[in-house]
C-alpha cells in the first residue's frame, strides 16, 4: 500500500511538473529574444487571402511612422529665429534628428487600403480587412543607408519574404509580431551576422512599446493620404481610442 501510495505522489509531481514548463518557456522567451538567418526568419503570413498579396505597400516618408506609432513629440526642433549680430550665426541648428534614425518602415499605399475596402466589399464581408506595416530596425544608421538605396520604395506584399527579408544575406534577424485590429505591424530587428548585442536596442525597445501601447485600429481609412495631405493624420476618436 506505501508503496503504491508513493508511486501516486511521483506520478502527481511529474504532472505538476509538466504543466509547469510551458509557462517557464514563455517568460524565457518573452524576455531573452533571439536572432536567427535572414533565411530562417518568418515573414509575412498571408493564410487564404492570396489577392492580398498584389496589394502594395511604399517606404514611410521620415515624419510618418512617428505620427503612426503615436510617438510623443521631442524636443530637438528648436525655433531658427533670424539674428542680425554676426557673431552669434551657429546656435540653433544643432538638434534637429528625428526619432527612429535607424529605421525604415513600409506603409499600405492608397491603392491598398482602397483596395481592401473593395474586396471586403465584393466578398460580402468575407474577405479580410487587415492592412500589413512593417518596420526594420537596423543596428547602424549606415546599414539602413546602404539597404534602403538597394531596396524599392514601393512593393507587392507578395515580393516582401523573397526580396527584403530573404534578400538581406549575411543578415541575421529577430521578428516581432502585433495585431492592433485591422493592421497587423511586424518589427524585425536586423543586424550583421555574428554580431553580438544590437547597438539600436534603446530604439528598437521605443518601438515596441509603442506598438503595444497602441488601441486597436477600427478603420485604416485613417492612414489613406489624400491629395492636401503630406503626412499620416488621423481622427483619433476614429482610428484610436486613446
Amino acid at each position: 500500500m506505501e508503496e503504491k501510495e508513493k508511486e501516486k505522489k511521483k506520478k502527481n509531481q511529474n504532472k505538476k511538473q509538466k504543466h509547469q514548463h510551458p509557462n517557464d518557456q514563455t517568460t524565457k522567451t518573452s524576455s531573452d529574444f533571439s536572432f536567427k538567418p535572414s533565411s530562417d526568419v518568418k515573414g509575412l503570413r498571408f493564410g487564404g487571402q492570396f489577392i492580398v498579396k498584389s496589394f502594395t505597400i511604399r517606404r514611410a516618408r521620415p515624419l510618418e511612422l512617428p505620427q503612426l506609432l503615436s510617438f510623443p513629440p521631442t524636443n530637438t526642433h528648436t525655433n531658427i529665429k533670424p539674428n542680425t549680430n554676426k557673431t552669434n550665426n551657429t546656435n540653433t541648428t544643432t538638434n534637429n534628428k528625428l526619432p527612429f534614425p535607424s529605421t525604415t518602415a513600409f506603409l499600405p499605399t492608397n491603392f491598398t487600403i482602397l483596395a481592401h475596402h473593395a474586396w471586403h466589399t465584393l466578398t460580402l464581408g468575407l474577405g479580410t480587412k487587415k492592412s500589413k506595416v512593417l518596420l526594420f530596425v537596423f543596428e547602424t544608421e549606415s546599414m539602413k543607408a546602404s539597404t534602403d538605396r538597394v531596396w524599392p520604395p514601393e512593393i507587392p506584399l507578395g515580393e516582401v519574404n523573397k526580396r527584403l527579408i530573404r534578400g538581406l544575406t549575411g543578415c541575421e534577424m529577430a521578428r516581432f509580431k502585433f495585431r492592433k485590429g485591422c493592421i497587423t505591424f511586424y518589427v524585425y530587428a536586423v543586424r550583421k551576422v555574428g554580431s553580438l548585442g544590437f547597438s539600436s536596442a534603446d530604439d528598437l525597445r521605443a518601438i515596441l512599446q509603442s506598438v503595444v501601447a497602441l488601441k486597436d485600429f477600427l478603420d485604416h481609412t485613417a492612414m489613406l493620404a489624400m491629395s492636401n495631405q503630406r503626412s499620416i493624420s488621423y481622427a483619433r476618436p476614429v482610428a484610436m481610442a486613446h
